[in-house]
């Protein structure tokens, strides 16, 4: 046998392989220090192809060593007067810190934080002083700030000039004082300050990608000239846990979101305790984000420590600190000096050597990076120049750093709310704050004189960057209403043709993208199934936003509804996700805000996946004050048949309730959902009231009747008579049905009418919401002004006077006409839809909840009957006519 040769293939002791590695790292560090960087990234791109080839698979293919992602080389200088810059951040924390202290001192138990601040003050500041734009427009950089650090935000501005001392003083005092300053970023509160409402811990990373994404929409439309304007959301690591913050991270690689940029606080704790106590939260994100698509930087270590790096050449440090978990990282943190040496350098002759020359008063001063500002600054730098992808930014910090002992990287840094002497004389010492110990026990809220070369600088800062930030102002301009003959078509009715209440709102969607007025604003969201709502006219006439166009030929291009995609295509249709949908009409909703554009978004969604799914970011959209259309498709818990339980809606209207400033309805008719859409339009876009909708709709088709005369404002208003009896009879019965329960009302009135001789109004009820609205708002408006001989309601308006037995029918839950119940001249019968949905058709559905014609005939006999007006022996020859069946078990209590 031929003596086999030694090469590098056949090498296996350990001093052979050593030497290999040797081999194999001198030569990349002659590529990486006589060549590009780009030239090094290839070479290990190709070896990378080149092992999988073979199956072979890095072990960690998605994360780099635990240090910072740029190197010192890579830095440069930072551009601002650090020393001015640490003067101003000792005021800014100060009085952060103070206004929770004295909150809670003064009232204890009103809650705030200090911690939160403490920790991402510098990656807010360096932004302030160097990043965050104003532009010529008037619009601004869309920030993002962490909720729960909002007292930063205000002491800034106090600072600024923005914000009175008094305003300070009544920090979470809303109620009793006008010059109360909000818990956290809510704009609905403070209107001419905050933008973003953040604090839902989770929303605010997927309303910052799709914001972004449409800032690229309305750059692609023509409708803005550039795309210039960042989005920077700043998110604590605790809270990338939320599904919402993780579940659209592919979107903003897929479609090169290079104007997001998202900041991470990674001071490794979360509200209890570590974040990953026996993990790495900063290399599960990093990669999990690498793995998405997108560009993340890590900035994990201040510049005191570039030289240890340096100085160890083995990399054993490095490799200490891959290894060690989060929840030891906090422990050094927490433990000092003395500790950190010990533990990261104590048990090796190597590590000893790097650190022998430093004392541990020293090493307990070394930063982590999210407490230097040149390595933030250079971090913030590369992430603005990353062209073609969204960027991410790591930032290791320390929960409530210089607070020393009052709980600085103590599980309880969260709850930190009071500061005593002690503490207040540490952190006062800690930032240079100027302040004497007599001062300290006041905690006062100071500023630096304004001759003083601090608050010149940060007044120049924002001169230069363009504006105070952040400030909300509505830019735009009062639409002028679309032509009315798009709205008065349907008032006509529709004669022998049958259509549905969703088909009646595509075609006046369509006409509206063609209107000369407002066309161009009309921004149609869809998750998916188009066709289930009849959208896809829509494809043809408006396109499908893809910011790469369409790079492929559609299998129904030759069928005139294809699927066409196009850069400057209106729809938005998002695929699968209501939350981003959700986050996507937000964006639209406030760009009157962001960009001075009346834009008029028609979300639509199954009913059931809008309120009880991303009712939290419906929530953030009153919040925000963002406006327009969301529209429950197949709304009602017997609309949708054959899908059962959790397609069926039931009580979406009845969640509407919460939200103050919406507007919800449940129309019947095609005229009403035209006299609802026109008003919305000039309500919200003409009038300019802050103010959004939610309109339910059905696909069941049927006859649309022609308008009543005179009847648009009670249509408004939530109720009106839609057709009085012509029969003058003994016994009276009023129906009143609303959405996809009408037709069921209407048949339930014709047998009532020609069988049992009853004379029957039938009145409309498009709103709910609106007469519960009304009710309670006259009802309080009576009791605080005494008003013993009381004003009306709407509805008693409507029916003063009125005698006979009332019955309301829903597709909703029995609770929706309860809530009007008690001002109804007489005891209103209320039927709905409780229990769970079921899989079946229409007519059974309607059947097994007891809301049919049958039912509704049924309640309003019983009734008749209860009070004297029929005999019971045709109450019980009806029942056996119209199927009520005394023994069929109660649909709202069969399941449980």
């Amino acid at each position: 046998m031929a003596k086999a040769k030694k090469t590098s293939e056949t090498r296996n002791g350990p001093s052979d392989m050593q030497l290999e590695n040797k081999e194999w790292l001198a030569s990349f560090r002659w590529v990486m220090e006589n060549e590009s960087r780009e030239r090094a990234s290839e070479l290990l791109q190709l070896l990378q192809s080149e092992a999988g080839k073979s199956g072979i698979r890095p072990q960690q293919p998605f994360t780099t060593p635990y240090i910072n992602t740029l190197s010192t080389e890579a830095e440069t200088a930072y551009p601002g007067p650090l020393d001015i810059e640490e003067k101003l951040m000792g005021y800014i924390r100060w009085n952060a810190m103070a206004m929770v202290a004295r909150a809670n001192r003064e009232h204890s138990g009103i809650g705030g934080h200090i911690s939160t601040y403490a920790s991402i003050s510098n990656l807010w500041e360096v932004g302030f002083n160097h990043f965050f734009k104003v532009y010529e427009d008037g619009s601004a950089d869309n920030i993002y700030f962490q909720g729960h650090a909002s007292p930063g935000i205000y002491s800034r501005a106090y600072l600024e000039g923005r914000l009175a001392k008094v305003q300070l003083e009544n920090f979470r005092r809303e109620i009793h004082s006008e010059k109360g300053l909000t818990s956290y970023p809510h704009p609905r509160l403070m209107p001419d300050f905050w933008v973003h409402p953040t604090v839902s811990m989770g929303l605010a990373p997927i309303m910052a990608i799709y914001q972004a994404r449409f800032n690229q929409y309305l750059h692609h439309r023509g409708l803005t000239e550039t795309n210039d304007k960042k989005v920077w959301a700043f998110l604590g690591d605790g809270e990338m846990d939320e599904p919402e913050a993780r579940g659209a991270i592919s979107i903003a690689a897929r479609d090169k979101l290079e104007n997001l940029i998202f900041v991470v606080d990674c001071n490794l704790q979360r509200l209890d305790g570590p974040v990953r106590g026996n993990h790495k939260i900063i290399q599960e994100l990093e990669g999990l984000f690498r793995g998405a698509g997108w560009n993340v930087i890590k900035v994990l270590w201040g510049s005191e420590w570039d030289a240890l790096f340096e100085k160890d050449k083995q990399n054993k440090l490095i490799q200490r600190l891959n290894k060690m978990p989060d929840g030891q990282l906090q422990k050094l943190a927490f433990e000092g000096g003395e500790y950190i040496k010990e533990q990261l350098f104590g048990d090796d002759e190597d590590l000893k050597a790097v650190v022998e020359n430093i004392s541990p008063s020293e090493l307990e001063r070394f930063r982590r990076g999210g407490h230097d500002p040149s390595k933030i600054y250079n971090a913030y730098k590369a992430a603005v120049e990353q062209k073609g992808r969204p960027s991410i930014i790591l930032a290791q910090t320390i929960k409530g750093y210089g607070q020393g002992d009052a709980g600085e990287a103590s599980n309880v840094s969260h709850q930190t709310k009071k500061m005593d002497e002690e503490g207040l004389r540490y952190f006062r010492d800690y930032f240079n704050v100027p302040l004497s110990d007599d001062d300290l026990e006041d905690i006062p809220f100071i500023k630096p004189e304004e001759e003083s070369d601090v608050h010149q600088y940060l007044q120049e800062r924002r001169k230069e960057l363009g504006g105070y930030i952040p400030q909300r102002k509505d830019r735009s301009d009062a639409l002028t209403g679309p032509d009315p003959a798009i709205f008065e078509k349907f008032f006509e009715g529709s004669g022998d043709s049958e259509v549905a209440t969703t088909g009646v709102l595509v075609k006046i969607l369509s006409q509206l993208l063609k209107d000369e007025n407002l066309g161009h604003l009309v921004t149609p969201i869809i998750p998916d199934e188009s066709r289930t709502f009849g959208l896809e006219p829509l494809f043809r006439q408006a396109g499908i936003f893809a910011p790469e166009g369409q790079s492929y030929e559609p299998v129904d291009k030759e069928t005139l509804l294809y699927y066409k995609e196009a850069k400057d295509g209106a729809v938005l249709e998002e695929g699968i996700t209501e939350a981003g949908c959700m986050a996507e009409f937000i964006a639209a909703g406030t760009a009157y805000l962001d960009h001075g554009l009346n834009m008029i978004p028609f979300y639509f969604f199954y009913s059931m996946f809008g309120f009880q799914r991303t009712g939290d970011l419906m929530w953030a959209a009153a919040d925000a004050g963002a406006k327009g259309f969301l529209i429950g498709g197949i709304a009602g818990r017997t609309s949708l048949p054959g899908e059962g339980l959790q397609h069926q809606d039931g009580q979406s209207q009845l969640y509407a309730y919460a939200f103050p400033n919406l507007m919800a309805y449940d129309p019947a008719f095609a005229y009403e959902m035209a006299v609802i859409v026109q008003d919305g339009i000039r309500r919200m876009y003409t009038d300019k009231e802050n103010i959004f909708y939610y309109i339910t709709a059905g696909n069941t088709t049927y006859s649309m009747p022609e308008m009543p005369e005179d009847c648009e404002e009670d249509i408004l208003k939530g109720l009106y008579r839609f057709k009085k009896s012509t029969q003058e009879k003994e016994r009276k019965a009023y129906l009143f049905g609303s959405g996809a329960i009408m037709t069921e009302v209407l048949s339930a009135a014709e047998q009532l009418e020609q069988e049992y001789e009853v004379s029957t109004d039938v009145w409309s009820i498009t709103s709910y919401k609106r007469l519960y609205d009304d009710a309670i708002d006259t009802e309080r408006d009576n009791r605080t002004k005494a008003q013993l001989n009381p004003r009306p309601n709407y509805i008693q308006e409507c029916l003063q006077g009125e005698k006979g037995v009332f019955v309301a029918a829903s597709d909703y839950v029995k609770t929706l006409p309860e809530s009007i119940a008690k001002w109804f001249p007489h005891k209103l019968t209320a039927l709905g839809t409780d229990g769970f949905g079921r899989s079946d058709t229409r007519a059974e559905l309607r059947k097994f909840f007891e809301v049919n014609a049958d039912h509704i005939c049924y309640a309003a006999l019983y009734d008749l009957a209860a009070r004297g007006d029929l005999p019971t022996e045709t109450l019980q020859e009806a029942a056996k006519k119209l199927n009520i069946d005394a023994n069929a078990k109660n649909p709202r209590t069969r399941d449980l």
